[in-house]
């Protein structure tokens, strides 16, 4: 019987879908921070707030963290997911508008 040592590739997706994660929680806690300061705000604005927080690497005083690239596509995958969660909800008759 031999043993075969841990494939490379293996290592390197799990360190991927950790990064991956990791900026999908990063992102989650800006869009609700966000939220809650505005309480509501349309999906255009909160996307491109989110994205410039990201290329700053803050979100006003006392809050900072490494700056990363993010795309509106992140960020819309980020709200619709915490839309299904139930932590955001549409106004009526404004589904463009988002509150917390």
């Amino acid at each position: 019987l031999r043993l075969l040592p841990q494939q490379r590739y293996l290592r390197t997706e799990r360190a991927e879908v950790s990064a991956l994660e990791r900026k999908r929680n990063v992102l989650c806690c800006l869009i609700t921070r966000i939220l809650k300061v505005e309480k509501q705000l349309h999906v255009d604005n909160l996307v491109f707030r989110v994205i410039d927080a990201c290329q700053k690497g803050r979100l006003g005083p006392g809050v900072q963290f490494l700056s990363f690239c993010c795309h509106s596509v992140d960020v819309l995958s980020c709200i619709l997911h915490l839309l299904n969660q139930g932590y955001l909800r549409r106004q009526e008759g404004r589904p463009h508008v988002l509150e917390y």
